[in-house]
């Protein structure tokens, strides 16, 4: 038996269960024996405030961590774009399913994209990062915070509160709620969070007999791609007070990874791509820690650290 831990959303729950499955058919055993426990997460406790201004991406782990460095679970689910570049000691990247589309989706019933939406009119995210996307191409608009579960950001949109919001079309597709969207966004005018669409299951880094289950069901295209994106955040000290987008693509026998950062307000814009010959997740890794490099060294290390000081 080997005891899963997650969330207790309706997204993370699902995505547990789907791993549970997978996890089940890979080692030939029945789900009852991947039982599920969830937890409330600090991250989850916020309601009304950003990330950022509470402390980053490790909120929605730390419960997490505890419980497995305790033995109280075998294995963590994650999403992956919540997942710290720096693990706590005793705890590893132990697998990545399949990802899913990595897109976002624009949702509203005022306009069928960003560009069409009425001058000033309110755009809700929770997101740094789509807050700062969003102003980058429509400085005009106004943003909100907008946290909750994809329910309770759905139905806020449905009560008039924002003309439109952003949401992860994986976390759609597992819920099956995609007909919720109005259009995808662009992913090279707008890249999603670096690891968005990604699932991460952890593990004590002692623990090899859980270890060789979960590396079953683990993908070898997804870990690499993930490997970049994970660089390149790496490379930024990236976090929730960081407005960064990342995708990593592998076409052909080659990996492509796309990566920018942004200020808050959108105003000022960083870019950086580069392909290479696919390699393992050592060589991906680098690259992304390659053009994470070159954007801090033209942004100016003033601008990185500071980032989260500025009051946004």
């Amino acid at each position: 038996m080997i005891k899963l831990g997650t969330r207790g959303s309706p997204l993370a729950l699902t995505q547990c269960g789907m791993v549970a499955t997978l996890l089940a058919r890979a080692a030939n055993l029945s789900e009852a024996d991947f039982p599920l426990q969830s937890f409330v997460t600090s991250g989850d406790r916020l309601k009304d405030q950003r990330l950022q201004d509470a402390g980053g991406k490790g909120l929605f782990t730390k419960e997490l961590d505890e419980a497995l460095l305790d033995g109280r679970i075998d294995a963590a689910v994650h999403s992956m774009k919540d997942l710290p570049t720096r693990l706590p000691d005793g705890i590893v990247l132990a697998a990545v399913p399949q990802r899913e589309d990595p897109r976002d989706a624009f949702i509203s019933h005022k306009a069928k994209t960003l560009r069409d939406l009425p001058q000033g009119a309110v755009v809700g995210t929770a997101s740094l990062r789509r807050q700062a996307q969003a102003l980058h191409l429509r400085p005009d608009l106004k943003v909100v915070v907008l946290r909750g579960s994809v329910e309770t950001r759905l139905r806020k949109l449905e009560e008039g509160t924002i003309d439109a919001t952003f949401l992860a079309l994986a976390g759609l597709t597992r819920l099956g709620l995609t007909g919720h969207v109005t259009a995808l966004l662009d992913d090279h005018e707008m890249p999603p969070a670096p690891c968005q669409g990604a699932l991460a299951l952890t593990c004590r880094a002692d623990d090899v007999a859980t270890l060789g289950v979960l590396a079953k069901i683990s993908v070898a295209a997804s870990e690499i791609t993930v490997a970049a994106e994970r660089g390149f955040l790496a490379a930024l000290d990236g976090s929730c007070r960081t407005p960064i987008g990342a995708l990593a693509t592998i076409r052909d026998g080659k990996l492509s990874l796309l990566g920018e950062v942004l200020s808050p307000d959108g105003a000022q814009h960083w870019r950086r791509e580069e392909t290479i010959a696919v390699g393992g997740i050592a060589e991906s890794a680098a690259l992304g820690r390659k053009l994470g490099g070159l954007i801090r060294a033209e942004a100016g290390e003033e601008f990185i650290q500071n980032l989260d000081k500025r009051g946004w």
